[in-house]
């Protein structure tokens, strides 16, 4: 099965509110940017990224937790992150049946997710053609 079969796998299995709420997650997110890529990881956890890891979305017992990869170096002006708060480079958003989620925060989120990811794919492509020039120069 490719990522996206395992993902409606895992939602069709979650027979609960649970299941809704990652659904739900994975349309905002999709919504968000067309261009994002699922996959699956860490041995079942569903995971989208655009120029890296954006976020990595599951269910646990009591909640589903939507972790992004690089959450303390996004903007948070909507107040979604509630988890890992002291952490220096992930943070999460806990969801519990009955909570709703808040779309456009959750799309700016993943928005500013996939260009702090493109920023540092710049940056990343940049220096390595500096280092090509640098090695060219040398020679």
């Amino acid at each position: 099965m490719n990522p996206s079969e395992l993902i409606d796998k895992r939602i069709a299995d979650l027979a609960d509110w649970r299941g809704n709420t990652l659904a739900n997650i994975r349309k905002v997110i999709h919504d968000a940017d067309p261009e994002i890529i699922e996959e699956w990881k860490w041995m079942g956890s569903p995971c989208w990224s655009h120029d890296g890891l954006i976020c990595v979305a599951n269910a646990h017992k009591d909640k589903v937790k939507v972790t992004f990869a690089q959450g303390a170096s996004l903007p948070d002006p909507d107040k979604l992150f509630n988890n890992g708060l002291d952490g220096n480079r992930w943070r999460a958003i806990d969801l519990y049946e009955g909570d709703k989620i808040d779309a456009g925060a959750l799309k700016n989120m993943v928005r500013a997710a996939a260009a702090h990811n493109g920023a540092g794919s710049k940056k990343k492509k940049l220096a390595g053609a500096r280092a090509s020039r640098s090695k060219a120069l040398k020679k």
